[in-house]
């Protein structure tokens, strides 16, 4: 067995089952729900903002993780806050209001806030080039396969476990994965320690980027309004507009994660072969990005069923994770961990901000006498406007500024 072999059997499964857990805990909502409401007497705009509560924990903690990473490493940092994400779970399993709910979910979203960044730290210090995009498409097929689970597995588990039983199951295997992740080694050469002034002065070069706030709106309203979607109103959708049983509603999530899974296979396996051909990533990142929205007014029109347009909307939305690599081109080696946390606290802003917002839109419009099959539409459709207009300014053409491929 090769040296690599070794090596990427240590790194690559523990930090792939993190990201497993934390992309299931993102979405496991969805499919709760219905009992949440119903157990703890909570409104739409309450669920809305318990479960949007993990992307406002989670992306407040991006620009300090990067730090965090760099100064201590991955394999500490991570197994740290996937403690911390253990405690959350175990809390809301046990809380019985919802003010405990979300202080749960903030821990939650806090603890595993690392998740897929620690791994792409750990892979650039231990991989070549050539190998990254391998191991970064491991990471994300770890994630898809997380959503899956909190579909149709978790449908079907909640008879015997509850959604209690569910998250101290969670808990559990956190505390696992936290053992897990302190095994793998750490990198001999940490890297150079910058001091204080230092990092906030490369942080500044960041935002002060004009590439940097390209993708930025697109990021924080079309991937982060599809994070809010995937993690809560989908299901909600699918049973309230269409009429869904809420088993079929989770059987189509299923779906939405497998479709998900084949985008994230696709850009593993072709995109050199297609980058050879001249199709530069950045090309297929507007194409999935403006199938996605198409994908979403056909939702709103309901012109085609369910089983249909949300496993395509999953399907356009995977090639948004080129943004990270197109994103971190602009900027030197050095900085790549803090640009994309940067571009993490973006899409996660927007998805907490989406997630709270579409609940409240719908519980405005149907106190004001609409259907809450309409609320939910019109709420969709203000939501496509702000998209589209992000994905607008993205294809404007940015002059006097070298972009990437």
């Amino acid at each position: 067995m090769t040296q690599h072999i070794k090596l990427w059997r240590r790194l690559v499964p523990a930090y792939a089952a993190g990201y497993f857990l934390s992309y299931g805990l993102r979405s496991i909502n969805a499919v709760i729900a219905p009992e949440l409401m119903r157990d703890l007497g909570i409104t739409a705009t309450g669920l809305g903002l318990l479960t949007s509560t993990y992307f406002l924990a989670f992306g407040l903690f991006q620009l300090p993780l990067g730090l965090l990473l760099d100064r201590f490493g991955p394999r500490r940092v991570e197994a740290a806050l996937l403690l911390v994400a253990a405690a959350g779970c175990a809390l809301f399993g046990l809380g019985t209001s919802l003010a405990a709910l979300v202080l749960a979910r903030a821990l939650i979203g806090l603890g595993v806030s690392a998740c897929l960044m620690a791994s792409f730290k750990a892979f650039s210090q231990w991989s070549t080039i050539e190998r990254l995009p391998a191991l970064t498409a491991t990471i994300m097929i770890a994630g898809s396969l997380g959503a899956l689970s909190a579909s149709v597995p978790a449908e079907a588990a909640l008879p015997i476990l509850g959604w209690r039983g569910i998250f101290h199951l969670f808990a559990a295997l956190l505390v696992l994965t936290a053992g897990f992740v302190m095994r793998v080694p750490d990198h001999p050469d940490g890297g150079h320690q910058e001091s204080l002034k230092e990092q906030i002065q490369t942080l500044g070069r960041i935002f002060g980027n004009p590439v940097f706030w390209r993708y930025a709106p697109q990021g924080c309203l079309t991937t982060g309004g599809f994070m809010a979607i995937q993690g809560l109103w989908a299901v909600p959708w699918m049973m309230e507009v269409n009429g869904a049983s809420r088993s079929h509603a989770a059987t189509v999530l299923f779906l939405m994660g497998s479709a998900m899974l084949s985008g994230y296979i696709f850009i593993a396996s072709c995109t050199a072969w297609l980058i050879r051909r001249g199709i530069k990533p950045r090309v297929l990142l507007i194409t999935g990005l403006g199938f996605a929205l198409l994908t979403e007014a056909a939702i709103i029109l309901d012109l085609a069923p369910p089983s249909f347009l949300w496993p395509l909307l999953g399907l356009s939305f995977s090639l948004g994770t080129l943004a990270y690599s197109q994103l971190s081109a602009a900027f030197a080696v050095s900085m790549s961990g803090r640009v994309n946390t940067a571009f993490n606290l973006m899409m996660f802003a927007g998805a907490f901000g989406l997630q709270w917002g579409i609940g409240a839109a719908v519980e405005a419009f149907a106190a004001n006498g609409m259907a809450r099959a309409e609320a939910f539409r019109l709420s969709f459709a203000l939501l496509l406007v702000t998209q589209a207009l992000a994905f607008g300014w993205f294809l404007l053409p940015l002059k006097r500024v070298t972009e990437p491929g």
